[in-house]
């Protein structure tokens, strides 16, 4: 009698946590936020590679062309742009230690999200349990002739004992399933002080890098400090600059006669004359025509204007549509983007720190075409913007909408 009640009693241990064991005898394989979490971490990742190599490719083009001017024979012109490209690859170079710590910070977020979503589980896991111990406890004093008066028939018993050493099973898998889940926190938080030791260093890289880019920008700033106050420095600047002058007049000379063809309802650019809009939000610095210097009483032609960008503006925008012709260095214009707009008319976006258009991409009036900088700038960041019939250089204000 002894033996068959020991029996009913572990068949009532058994059953007694059915509720709990069928809720927690098996965690899901995937939520769906996991189950989405790793397609959008795969997706940043993705984007993340995307930016870096884009990055990288400027890097490698800016290296090039540094290398070619050292090659050059010296001159202000050289020298400065020699500190530009210099400055410009750190410039890069910081981007690409930003993105490298973007990157990180969104690792360190999914790892933490990740050790919030154990914590719970367990903490979910581990009431199951406590209810389950107390559980059995309260029905381990249940006598057994309660239990044999709770059966409805042999049937229903004999059933009932194949279901409970199925969930004999499936508290096995719950216990299993609680370790696993303690050591994969374990493993996550180990993961997490790896990541913000990682962050630290991407941040210090980065600190470093912006120190460097400020010394460039120093440099630079003293070059052209030197141009501007040492009268000697100054008309070899002139000089140069003039060479530079006709060098772009041969190229407009070279882009003319390689006109395309215009599409259906093209709008000509002369049609638009005085109610352009404005390529870059900001003040004219240098006005089109003869510029005298205060000092030196020398005077020069400008061709172009130069804008100063309002604070918080950076985007170079094309005034009209047209087909990127060019988009390269071209000494004392610095990053020179050219678009041609049809029926010989041309604008000119000089200064550029980065072309966000390709040579041969047809753009929209209004479409950002490049980021404002200083290359090769004598008057620190500005766009230097020119309007052009053929090789004939116009005043930019007169086609501008007026302000």
């Amino acid at each position: 009698m002894l033996s068959v009640r020991m029996t009913v009693l572990a068949l009532v241990v058994l059953i007694l946590p059915c509720s709990d064991l069928l809720s927690q005898s098996s965690r899901p394989a995937s939520s769906p936020s996991s189950a989405s979490a790793p397609a959008s971490k795969s997706q940043s990742v993705s984007d993340f590679e995307q930016r870096l190599t884009r990055i990288n490719g400027q890097i490698k083009d800016l290296r090039a062309r540094l290398e070619a001017e050292a090659r050059k024979e010296s001159s202000v012109l050289t020298s400065l742009a020699r500190i530009n490209l210099n400055k410009s690859i750190v410039e890069r170079e910081l981007a690409a230690r930003n993105v490298e710590l973007e990157r990180g910070r969104a690792d360190l977020a999914v790892v933490q999200a990740n050790i919030r979503t154990l914590r719970t589980g367990i903490d979910r896991e581990r009431e199951s349990m406590e209810r389950t111990l107390v559980t059995l406890y309260k029905f381990g004093r249940v006598d057994f002739f309660q239990v044999l008066l709770q059966a409805r028939d042999v049937e229903t018993y004999a059933s009932e004992s194949k279901h409970l050493t199925l969930l004999a099973r499936g508290q096995d898998e719950v216990v299993a399933s609680y370790l696993a889940s303690l050591d994969e926190l374990r493993a996550a938080e180990s993961g997490l002080e790896s990541k913000q030791t990682d962050l630290a260093e991407m941040a210090r890289a980065a600190n470093l890098k912006r120190r460097e880019l400020e010394t460039e920008a120093r440099k630079n700033a003293t070059m052209v400090q030197e141009i501007r106050k040492n009268r000697a420095t100054y008309q070899q600047t002139l000089k140069e600059l003039s060479e530079s002058a006709e060098e772009l007049q041969k190229l407009m000379a070279k882009i003319i006669s390689q006109e395309w063809v215009l599409p259906a309802a093209w709008v000509p650019l002369y049609e638009r004359k005085g109610r352009l809009p404005w390529p870059l939000d900001g003040r004219v610095i240098t006005a089109f025509g003869f510029e005298k210097h205060p000092d030196f009483k020398t005077v020069v032609m400008n061709k172009g204007v130069e804008i100063s960008p309002a604070k918080d503006k950076s985007l170079i925008l094309s005034v009209h549509a047209g087909k990127v012709v060019y988009a390269d260095y071209f000494q004392g214009y610095g990053n020179l983007l050219i678009i041609d707009h049809g029926m010989t008319y041309y604008t000119l976006y000089g200064h550029c720190a980065e072309f966000l258009a390709a040579i041969g991409d047809m753009v929209r009036a209004g479409q950002p075409v490049a980021i404002v900088g200083d290359t090769g700038s004598l008057k620190g960041e500005c766009l230097y913007f020119e309007v052009r019939y053929k090789t004939k250089a116009l005043d930019p204000l007169q086609w501008l909408r007026r302000r």
